[in-house]
């Protein structure tokens, strides 16, 4: 039998949102413990997180998020497995959608005189990918600005949490749901370094979850659709692990060469800026930003 299935994008995404963006009761628990673990807040209703994700937003490609509304704020978590400077923009782009919907179900109109309250924004995003980053960092949308222009008077913010198993032990001594959701990745990970095949690594991984009873009996209940969710994801984890060990770089663009990447390299050393080599080769800045800081490392 033929296991092999196309990869999709960032399996631990998919696997995130399966834990805590879904409109079950147990994910709404789970979803309450992690906002009050990230916040030192104590809610103790799930209901009072209105969830509002918006799917298949495919303009910017951010569908493994959780999003949701609670006391006046709006919530935005989007889980990565590579460092992506481009957060603060598709979480800036993302919010637009978000009060767009928000305005529409409230009936609020715009163009009325009397100002418009909104929900306070709140954008985090929980790293863990195989990346050496701080526990906690800001991205900021004004470092993406052609011209710099630090007045903060045009700023959107990505607060990143590493959650790697290594980092931020409080927070998932706060969230066990959380810790759970990690304890699995980093089975998966060893069970991988350790020279197993991706279907045995699953596997493993899977029963070693159900025998410790990780998040509350998930992954006997959803065996199969979890094993499912990493196995179309495994294969385009280790593509870019191969990436990242040939030299290149996280994140590697659908159909960028490794040409256009030697190129964008060469301009690099010779002094050439990023947004200039961005716009003459055709890679996204974010790729360039990243080539350049692999080279400061080296050098």
């Amino acid at each position: 039998m033929d296991m092999t299935i196309k990869p999709q994008r960032e399996y631990k995404d998919r696997l995130f949102k399966a834990v805590f963006g879904r409109d079950t009761e147990e994910s709404k628990r789970w979803r309450l413990d992690l906002y009050n673990a990230l916040n030192g807040t104590n809610y103790s209703n799930p209901d009072d997180l209105e969830l509002n994700t918006i799917e298949n937003v495919i303009y910017i490609t951010m569908h493994n998020d959780v999003s949701f509304l609670i006391d006046d704020q709006m919530v935005l978590l989007e889980q990565q497995s590579s460092h992506n400077w481009n957060m603060p923009l598709r979480g800036f782009l993302y919010f637009s959608q978000l009060y767009n919907e928000y305005l529409s179900t409230n009936k609020k109109d715009q163009n009325r005189n009397t100002k418009i309250k909104i929900p306070t924004p709140k954008f985090i995003v929980l790293y863990n990918g195989p990346s050496n980053k701080p526990e906690d960092f800001e991205l900021k949308l004004s470092d993406s600005f052609i011209h710099p222009d630090k007045s903060g008077a045009y700023e959107w913010t990505a607060y990143v949490k590493n959650i790697n198993e290594n980092r931020n032990k409080g927070l998932q001594k706060k969230c066990k749901p959380l810790y759970d959701y990690i304890k699995f990745i980093a089975k998966v990970r060893e069970n991988s370094k350790n020279g197993m095949d991706e279907l045995d690594s699953i596997n493993k991984a899977v029963n070693e979850a159900i025998e410790e009873n990780l998040l509350e009996g998930f992954f006997s209940q959803q065996k199969s659709e979890v094993i499912e969710m990493v196995l179309t994801e495994f294969d385009e984890e280790l593509f870019k692990q191969n990436v990242r060990e040939d030299g290149y770089i996280d994140g590697l663009a659908d159909g960028a060469t490794q040409k256009a990447l030697e190129d964008a390299e060469n301009f690099l050393r010779e002094g050439d800026s990023p947004e200039k080599v961005a716009r003459c080769i055709g890679l996204p800045l974010e790729q360039v930003m990243q080539i350049k800081e692999n080279l400061s490392v080296k050098a």
